[in-house]
């Protein structure tokens, strides 16, 4: 459990600071870090790490079509956490 834990830190932190670099590339008008890749590193684990980015940085918070994606990935961790802590998975 410990090791699922420090994976989850590990991949929030990556993510944290690739969304951090993404907004510092968008103010320097240089190409950016694609979506799908912060989504992907979202869906393995890095939420929390994506939501603080978003907050601190204030980066993609006024684009309705990351946050409908970043709100679907939640909604389905959430949903399979569920599903375990009650044994249906």
């Amino acid at each position: 459990m410990n090791i699922l834990l420090l994976f989850f830190l590990f991949i929030s932190i990556v993510v944290f600071v690739l969304a951090g670099y993404d907004k510092y590339l968008a103010r320097k008008n240089k190409r950016r870090i694609p979506e799908n890749t912060l989504f992907f590193l979202e869906a393995i684990g890095g939420t929390i790490g994506l939501l603080l980015a978003m907050i601190l940085f204030n980066h993609k918070t006024s684009k309705t079509s990351f946050i409908v994606k970043f709100s679907a990935i939640l909604l389905i961790q959430i949903a399979l956490i569920y599903l375990k802590l009650t044994h249906k998975i």
